[in-house]
Parts: C-alpha cells; structure tokens; sequence
C-alpha cells in the first residue's frame, strides 16, 4: 500500500508532540498540538498487524529522555553543510580539508550535553564494567605522563558528578552506548565526525559556532585562557585566548551558553571521540553523514580545557588509539530518530 495523508479532529491535547501510531497494519505520523481542537495529519505505511502502539517522535530542537535518568537529547534538523575548512581560516590544519558537501538526510538526537562522571559513574556502577586504573596527565603544563594513579574517578583534578567524564577511551564510550541501548531498548551511539561537525556548527559557517573572533571563547566554552595560566604551572608560554572563563580544568556541563541548536560545549571542556577512524584528509570521505572506518586510530572533535585558539575551531580534529585515555578525552552519544 502507497503512503497516503488524512485529517482528523482531536481535541483537548495537553501538549505538542509529533507522534508516530502503529495499529491495524497502519504506522501513522502526526502532530499534536496545544489544547483545543485541531486537524492532524497522519503519513500511513503498511507495518505488521499488532495492538496499538504510540511512540514520540520529537520536533526538532526539542529535548527528551528515554528514561528519568537517562541523557538529555536534543532533535538535530536533516540538512547538509560544508564540512571542513578553507584555506582561509586562520590556524587551519591540512588535514580538515578539502572542503566538501555533506547531506545529513534524517534527523538524529544528539546528546545536550557530553557524558557525564555521574551518568558514566551508574553505567560502572550497574554493570561492573572496568575503565581501567591508568591515564594519561597533563603533568607540569609541559608533559603527557600516564600515570596508574589516574582514571576516570580521579583526573587528578577537582571534579564532581556534573563535570563531563574524562579518562575514558573509544572502547568505554562504545561500552556506555551499547549498555543504554540495552537499558532502554532504543539505539545508542557514537555520531559520525560528520554528524558531528554539522551539529556543531548548527547552521553557521565561522571558525566558532560564536563566530570567528577566539578571544569571545569564554562565553561559550571552557578553553586554554588566561585561568589556566594563572592557575596551572608552567603555562607562561601558553598562547591562550585572551579572556577568562573562570575553569583551569573540567567546568559542569551548561556552565557556558549552547550553539543555536541548543547543544552545550561543542568546543571545549573534553575532547569527544566520534565512531569514525582517522583518515589524513577528507579525500574520499562519503558524504551522506555515515562514519568513515579504515584505520585503528579513532577520531576526537571539539578540543577541551587545555587547548589554545589555534585548535579550538569546529573544523579542529584530533586521533588517538581505542584504547588509550586521557585526562581531556570524553565522549557524546546520539541516537538515531525514525
């Protein structure tokens, strides 16, 4: 059977949702809105024969939860964009280029915010799972050392539950997502460096999704600024962004305003790893939004606390081994939406 669309009067809904109804070999979508009496329209495709079921299917730029603890997610607008930057932009690596078109053809939900030591800390707790006893430190502002004192709950820094995760690899983030698709029954994952990239910049086309000026950064991000000079050691040489966010390490997450889609610290605060491996360049890249595998390193976007004007732009990229951890590596999930 083709998709057809009809009308039908409802009256009295207490809230505006889109929402998708299966029944009677029907799957129909539509949309309610704020009480009174209105039309809806549904979209019908033949699904298998079974008793009613009424899923939510949010708006774009609508937030939601799939269960009372569960992230915060964000509905991310289909479109396409730009990804990468031109030779233009000042502090550009080869690696973000060439240029290319991407179309994100299905809307897709996207973490509010990165995960936190909190949520990361319930999935531990549950499961049992082990993310390791070492990190890699930023000892001395000067030097990566791993140390085995360091791990997730304890950077080596203050942190609480509402600070993003850190010292956690690609195989952890890729644990956590599989458990809250377990959890949930929905499907959780890492976005693409695609899905990514456009969800960062969310319609613009600056270095920033604030624009193209760095030295605005600690309006909206937690970056290497004049804090962490003052309060890290060895940091005099560092070429910060010229302002202060009031963070040397991790800040809580939403402690900075969002990207106009909503989404908190794109840049800055931890690096997030993304499901793609690492390619030199974009030569070859697809350009539907999927992820692009290939090699044993994996893909980090979004630079964090420690990082100067030059790599905290939404075109930066950074690689690192699965299993490696860090003291400024985190992670975001995404869900695909029917």
């Amino acid at each position: 059977m083709d998709s057809c669309a009809i009308g039908l009067k409802v009256g009295l809904i207490a809230t505006q949702r889109n929402c998708l109804l299966q029944a009677g070999g029907l799957s129909m979508n539509f949309n309610l809105l704020i009480a009174g009496i209105v039309t809806c329209f549904f979209i019908i495709t033949p699904v298998a024969t079974g008793q009613v079921i009424v899923q939510e299917v949010p708006k774009a730029g609508e937030s939601f939860r799939d269960c009372p603890d569960c992230p915060d997610m964000v509905v991310i607008p289909a479109g396409s964009f730009e990804m990468g930057s031109p030779g233009n932009e000042a502090g550009r690596f080869d690696n973000e280029g060439p240029v290319h078109h991407v179309t994100i053809s299905h809307a897709i939900a996207l973490g509010k915010t990165k995960i936190t030591r909190g949520q990361f800390a319930a999935f531990v707790s549950t499961t049992g799972y082990n993310a390791g006893d070492k990190c890699w430190v930023f000892h001395g502002g000067n030097k990566w050392v791993e140390n085995k004192d360091r791990s997730w709950r304890n950077p080596g820094y203050y942190q609480d539950d509402n600070h993003p995760v850190v010292c956690v690899n690609w195989n952890d983030a890729k644990a956590y997502v599989d458990w809250l698709s377990r959890k949930t029954g929905k499907q959780y994952q890492l976005p693409s460096e695609a899905e990514w990239e456009y969800s960062a910049r969310a319609g613009t086309t600056t270095a920033r999704y604030w624009g193209n000026s760095a030295d605005q950064a600690c309006g909206y991000a937690n970056v290497a600024d004049q804090t962490a000079q003052v309060q890290i050691p060895r940091t005099s040489s560092w070429t910060v962004h010229n302002c202060t966010d009031g963070f040397a390490h991790t800040s809580p997450v939403r402690s900075f305003n969002p990207n106009a889609f909503g989404l908190y610290d794109m840049i800055g605060n931890v690096w997030e790893w993304v499901e793609d491996s690492w390619h030199d360049s974009y030569n070859d890249a697809p350009i539907d939004g999927s992820a692009w595998h290939g090699d044993t390193q994996h893909v980090l976007r979004g630079g964090s606390w420690d990082d100067i004007p030059q790599i905290s732009r939404m075109a930066a990229r950074n690689r690192n081994e699965a299993a490696d951890r860090f003291d400024d590596f985190g992670f975001r999930i995404e869900r695909p939406l029917p």
